[in-house]
């Protein structure tokens, strides 16, 4: 039984980025081995084992065979005599496909570390195409390493191409491309993973409400820009910059969904995208099978956002109905996620990346002005109930208005 360090861990480890975590192939060995040595197994397609100290995974060297359609059409051998260069070859991207014995000594038979000195992600072989899932990753991928000046090979990109073109992207269960989609929200430049799956026609089929705002106008005075999906991706890119949370990024990729749907006879305008908006993004987030809290950000920040922009217009009823909306009183992490995409959105425009942005610090003065309330004394008082929310906004509201004069 030989043992290897293999895909992440190795590549990573050259690019001297941090490892994530560690995976290892088992060559020359069996589940029964395996599990005689108190590995536990976890697999259910093909037998993966979690080691009984570091818990890390440990798959059997394995050769696939396409067998039928989609993500899980394929046989799947593990004999013993399955090599590891023969592993190693059934995989997505050159990068991926090299080994680290016991020794540190490097097994590279598809010479990613030349395409990682290239900073190139090229596919292995044809046999690329046979799996949907790999359009995805390569686009994750070049999310994750487009800061470092990695691009996808020209003839990887005709065959993710050829590979959407199939249809078989549709035969994706929507757990893992939500769970793609995910990973591609904490990486670096996650606009990237989103321009790429549009430039090999894939972003249709699953983000049809982002894939259709490309060429959607608007207004040039607010939006030198001009284009909703250009700006959309320059939203993404600036939330980015703000925050490392998913939800909070994924937020700010939806927060303009209604444009793609205002009526062509009132562009380059969108009066009231903001509420059209929400049942867009409730039909995407099902699709995608998103968590609950995912879809609640992205419908308040579509709702709310241009009354962020707008608040030094706004009245004290208003400002504070904004913050109750937000939840900001019982969680003020959503009020920070709702900044954050307002700031977003603001700085996601041609020659606005740089500028100020007043309005969270205005709002944030606000909500802080609002907390020197104490509910404990009006319930002694004897509001109870519905007169209790009605005097704690009553009383907000006069709070605010001493802030704000309004």
């Amino acid at each position: 039984m030989q043992i290897y360090l293999v895909g992440g861990a190795v590549r990573d480890k050259y690019l001297e980025y941090p490892v994530r975590e560690k995976d290892w192939v088992v060559v020359g060995s069996s589940a029964d081995d395996l599990l005689s040595q108190g590995y536990k197994q976890v697999g259910k397609g093909f037998p993966v084992f979690l080691h009984p100290e570091t818990h890390e995974e440990y798959a059997l060297a394995r050769t696939e065979k396409k067998s039928g359609q989609g993500y899980y059409g394929f046989d799947i051998y593990t004999g013993k005599e399955v090599t590891l260069e023969e592993d190693l070859a059934r995989r997505d991207l050159t990068i991926n496909a090299m080994a680290l014995d016991n020794k540190e000594n490097l097994i590279d038979p598809c010479n990613g570390l030349n395409d990682l000195k290239k900073k190139v992600l090229r596919h292995i072989s044809p046999s690329f195409a046979e799996d949907p899932l790999r359009v995805l990753r390569v686009a994750r991928f070049a999310a994750r390493y487009h800061h470092l000046g990695f691009s996808i090979a020209k003839e990887t990109l005709s065959l993710m191409k050829s590979l959407v073109d199939s249809g078989e992207l549709k035969t994706l269960p929507a757990e893992r491309v939500w769970l793609e989609t995910e990973k591609a929200l904490t990486e670096k430049s996650p606009q990237i993973y989103f321009e790429v799956l549009r430039q090999c026609n894939a972003l249709k089929y699953w983000f049809e409400e982002i894939d259709c705002l490309w060429g959607v106008p608007n207004p040039p005075r607010w939006h030198p820009e001009i284009d909703t999906g250009i700006h959309t991706m320059m939203v993404l890119e600036q939330a980015a910059k703000i925050t490392d949370d998913p939800v909070t990024r994924f937020a700010a990729l939806c927060h303009d969904l209604g444009k793609g749907a205002t009526p062509a006879h009132i562009l380059p305008s969108h009066p009231g995208h903001e509420k059209r908006g929400i049942p867009i993004i409730v039909k995407l987030c099902k699709r995608l099978t998103t968590p609950r809290h995912y879809e609640k950000l992205a419908t308040l920040c579509s709702e709310y956002h241009l009354h962020l922009h707008r608040i030094e217009e706004l009245r004290a009823n208003t400002i504070v109905k904004v913050l109750e909306a937000t939840r900001a009183f019982h969680n003020p992490a959503m009020l920070e996620k709702f900044v954050q995409v307002c700031e977003a959105d603001f700085k996601g425009r041609t020659g606005f990346e740089n500028r100020p942005y007043p309005q969270a610090t205005i709002i944030k003065q606000a909500y802080h002005a609002c907390q020197s309330l104490d509910v404990q004394d009006l319930i002694a008082q004897g509001f109870n109930g519905s007169q209790l929310g009605e005097e704690l906004h009553r009383q907000r509201v006069n709070l605010v208005k001493q802030l704000t004069n309004k």
